[in-house]
């Protein structure tokens, strides 16, 4: 896989945007925050498999860059469809004891996923390099290039109704960039037109086109399974991840975060 800068800036050219991370004992922090740094992705094996150990994980691989940590979250399926591409963001701040406190960040950069019960049968993983696909839209699909990096829409629009979703609009681009030049490519199902946006049809029409682009990758990219314990590191600004349809129950732990890269 070619690999990119901080600033997300292309190589000069590419090849399939499908991420197959390499896998690193625990314990070898220097090597795993290499492979990170390289491939946007990395499996890290020989953690306990507690709650205590995700964090462990992100402590060793992401060291003293790490800024603000979100509440662990355990995700059990069973007998369940896929779960497509997409980078983890939300944007939830709840009242406790009337202080507000945020649970989630829309640019959580950062994100760690610990199998605790693997599915007998499916369930397999899969990932993306998005930079890797959005810099391969430039000659395959200019337009749908132009509306991710050039128009504005409500990132959780769609999920306006959820309890504890801000009222206010979250306004953005997929393709942004922090203040320091890290890139930003967002993927996310809530995305919707801004209210009375004169544009309204075309975004959706894009939106769909995004939608259908980014799931027709899904069947020729290469899987990868994880163990019980394994735990899954992704930049979640550049990759993209999503897992197949499996039978009987899979449990994962789900830790995202913040670090001083993310501003």
């Amino acid at each position: 896989m070619h690999s990119l800068s901080h600033t997300g800036r292309p190589p000069t050219s590419l090849t399939s945007p499908g991420v197959v991370p390499a896998r690193v004992p625990g314990g070898r922090e220097q090597e795993a925050r290499a492979l990170l740094a390289r491939d946007g992705a990395v499996v890290l094996t020989g953690y306990e498999n507690t709650a205590d150990a995700i964090v462990v994980a992100a402590a060793h691989t992401l060291g003293s860059r790490l800024r603000r940590l979100y509440p662990h979250r355990v995700r059990t399926s069973r007998d369940a469809g896929p779960v497509h591409l997409h980078a983890d963001s939300f944007d939830l701040v709840v009242d406790i004891g009337g202080v507000p406190e945020r649970r989630r960040d829309p640019d959580e950069d950062h994100v760690l996923i610990q199998c605790v019960r693997p599915a007998p049968c499916g369930g397999d993983s899969f990932a993306v390099d998005a930079y890797g696909f959005v810099d391969g839209l430039a000659a395959t699909d200019p337009a749908l290039l132009d509306f991710l990096t050039g128009t504005d829409v409500d990132l959780y629009g769609e999920w306006a109704g959820l309890r504890g979703l801000p009222a206010t609009p979250r306004v953005g681009r997929h393709v942004e960039y922090t203040r320091t030049g890290r890139r930003i490519v967002r993927r996310t199902d809530g995305a919707a037109p801004l209210h009375r946006d004169p544009d309204t049809e075309h975004v959706r029409a894009m939106l769909a086109r995004f939608h259908e682009a980014v799931h027709g990758l899904e069947p020729s990219l290469p899987r990868f399974r994880l163990a019980e314990g394994d735990i899954l590191v992704l930049d979640n600004y550049r990759c993209w991840h999503g897992r197949d349809a499996h039978s009987g129950e899979r449990t994962v732990r789900i830790l995202t975060l913040r670090t001083a890269d993310a501003y």
